[in-house]
């Protein structure tokens, strides 16, 4: 497998059992991810390379705010980025993830504690950037160009960048100044000796951490989280003393961000059925149906 930006998975994972004090093919590599980001894991560390173009100081920021807080962030192994064939490349101890297979036995409790325990974190934000949650709507929508020039998805195209249109992006703070994840879900959960802690720091940074409680938000308004998971969730945030909604309304905080991630899930939805040549599956089109929601909502207003 090749991995973007000139050097191969391969080069990678001997690269990072350098890193850890082992030697090329001494021991086991897998490939987890090779998107944007490549992800290889060797042994017990893993060594992730960032899209060309990533900003070295704030990604060393982030690294240095992972340091800081135990108990909530995976710590990295080295604060330090690196630079492989055109890529920054940051080091981290293997975790256990989450049974994507099970959403019931899933940690949202402890996921949603970890949430509101960053969330109160004290934060300096001359020394981080805003989080990068309202740059990946921007992105997912981008990436629509090939669908829209296809009959099979143009009608989708057309929905989520209506949806998209009235959307407030910024750079996410809301007149907050809170430590926001900025890409949050069960696949940013691990458990590492013992405990549960967040990974991926990509898109760490300072905003309003609504943002982190819209991807469920979004999935619940569109029908495709159980009532009852998001309540677990919600209400495990709320009783951990998360301060991103108001316990009486949470909506009033939630619905700009949520409709965000709304058309975030959806582009990317579109994209991947594009890439693929195939028509929406129900969840994709339930994620469409749901940016129409909020177009018609919109325009009742």
């Amino acid at each position: 497998m090749s991995v973007r930006g000139g050097t191969s998975a391969d080069g990678l994972a001997g690269l990072l059992a350098a890193e850890v004090g082992g030697r090329p093919g001494g021991v086991e590599t897998a490939v987890l991810k090779d998107t944007r980001v490549t992800v290889v894991r060797v042994g017990d560390a893993v060594i992730k390379a960032l899209p060309p173009g990533t900003d070295p100081d704030g990604l060393e920021a982030r690294l240095v705010a992972a340091a800081s807080l135990p108990g909530v962030l995976l710590p990295p192994l080295s604060e330090r980025v690196r630079h492989v064939a055109g890529r920054l490349v940051t080091l981290w101890p293997a975790g256990e993830p989450v049974d994507p297979a099970d959403p019931e036995g899933a940690p949202w409790e402890e996921g949603a504690t970890l949430l509101a325990r960053l969330h109160a974190a004290p934060v300096r934000p001359a020394s981080l950037p805003a989080h990068g949650g309202p740059a990946r709507v921007t992105r997912a929508v981008a990436g629509l160009a090939e669908a829209a020039g296809d009959a099979r998805y143009a009608a989708a195209v057309r929905t989520i960048n209506a949806a998209c249109e009235p959307l407030d992006l910024g750079d996410g703070h809301a007149g907050t100044a809170a430590l926001v994840h900025g890409d949050w879900h069960l696949g940013q959960v691990v458990r590492y000796r013992g405990e549960w802690l967040l990974i991926d720091v990509d898109d760490l940074g300072v905003g309003n951490p609504a943002w982190d409680l819209a991807r469920p938000a979004a999935w619940y308004a569109s029908g495709l989280l159980a009532p009852e998971l998001w309540g677990r969730f919600l209400g495990a945030y709320l009783a951990a003393g998360g301060a991103a909604v108001r316990p009486e309304d949470p909506w009033r905080e939630l619905d700009e961000p949520a409709r965000a991630l709304t058309v975030q899930l959806a582009a990317t939805a579109v994209a991947a059925a594009c890439g693929e040549g195939r028509p929406l599956d129900e969840v994709e089109d339930a994620l469409v149906s749901s940016c129409g929601r909020i177009v018609r909502a919109a325009s009742s207003r």
